[in-house]
This record gives C-alpha cells, structure tokens and sequence, in this order.
C-alpha cells in the first residue's frame, strides 16, 4: 500500500490535477491512499476548482481518500458564520469568493460549507500522523487541540520531538520550494501559491518518512 501526501494546494487547481496525473503514473496500478493536509482554498485562482476536485476524489473512493482542515478552511468557516470577516480578505479569502461567484461569506453554498466544517484535524495510520499545522509537543498528538493542529509553528518546528509516529505537515511553507524531511516529520508546504512546486511525499507501511517525493510546477 502506497499513501500520498499532498501538501497546501491553495487554489492551483491546474498543479492539483497535474500532480495527481503524476501520482496515478507513478503508483502503476499498486493500491494507494490519498492523503490532503488543507489549506485547499485561498490565495490561488481557482478554490472552487480545487475543492470540487478534492469532494469528487473523497466520493468515488471514500475508504481511500482523507481531506483534512486547515487554518484557511477554519478561516472560512468562521466569515461564513460572520466572523473574522477581516482576518480571512486579508489571507486570501478574496479570491475564494470570486471562484464561486459571491461577494459576502455568507454566500458561499451551504454544501460546501458543511462538508469543509466536517473535515477532520487529525489522521493517522501506523506509522504516521497527518496534520496541517503541526501538533503539541507537551501533549501528544491526540491531546493536541484543534487551534494547535490548524495553527501551531513553534516549538512544533523547532522541537524535533518524538510524537511516536513520523509526522506529515503543511502549512508553513518552505523557502526553496522543496520539501522539509527531518527524522521526526515532513513538511510538505512546497509554496505552489507563491510560485513553487505543488509536492507529495510517498509513503509506505515500512517505515515513518517518505520514501520519494513527487513535484510539479
């Protein structure tokens, strides 16, 4: 069994579609499982497109594909609900809004919101955990709470702390477009949005890290 981790998509539907053309080549027909780390919408071009992509995937093969919520999905969670309208314009909530054709948060369709307010924060299997932020180094992986999941950097990305399983992160991206491979976690948050790669690791049930990198521009 391969899984793919793929890191923040944020509206580049174009590099979303590309790289999963380059993850069905590559896994050759082998059983795999899809793993998206959020922040799907916001700052890029096409939101609406990366979302309706990622729904469609979950549908067909919903055993096999795992979306989980960022820090710009709880944004929007929040302007939806009519607050912290401020907060998510000024992080990229406009271009999301112009994807689906709305002007006010509250706009947005209701399928859309609902299914972005039940992705979950966390997942695991066994040899990783999957996260969008990062996770609590004095609390483990399972106590950490929802803000640290979608929000956390420090001490996370400083600590190299043991969490028992390699950790698969995104959210803060790297600043020479390539992935971040230490021996406790990987950051996958190539900075597609800011002009860099679109990137998922490969993983296996052997072992925590990756095994290969996947990237497209």
């Amino acid at each position: 069994m391969l899984t793919y981790a793929i890191g923040d998509v944020h509206g580049r539907t174009d590099l979303l579609v590309r790289l999963l053309a380059r993850i069905e080549e590559h896994r050759a027909g082998r059983p795999r499982r899809l793993v998206f780390l959020g922040d799907a919408i916001d700052r890029g071009p096409d939101s609406a497109g990366s979302v309706a992509t990622l729904r469609d995937l979950q549908a067909r093969e919903p055993e096999a594909v795992t979306c989980l919520m960022g820090n710009h999905e709880a944004m929007l969670l929040d302007a939806a609900s009519g607050s912290n309208l401020d907060l998510w314009r000024i992080n990229g909530g406009g271009p999301t809004l112009a994807s689906y054709g709305v002007t006010r948060p509250r706009d947005l369709p209701a399928d859309i919101v609902a299914w972005i307010a039940a992705l979950p924060t966390l997942h695991g299997d066994g040899q990783r955990w999957y996260v969008h932020g990062g996770l609590d180094p004095d609390r483990g992986a399972e106590a950490s709470d929802r803000e640290t999941r979608l929000w956390m950097r420090e001490p996370f990305l400083s600590s190299d702390h043991d969490f028992g399983r390699h950790v698969v992160h995104g959210h803060t991206p790297t600043r020479d477009g390539r992935p971040e491979l230490r021996a406790s976690r990987t950051n996958l948050d190539t900075g597609a949005v800011f002009g860099g790669p679109l990137t998922a690791g490969v993983f296996t049930d052997e072992q925590g890290p990756p095994v290969e990198v996947l990237a497209v521009r």
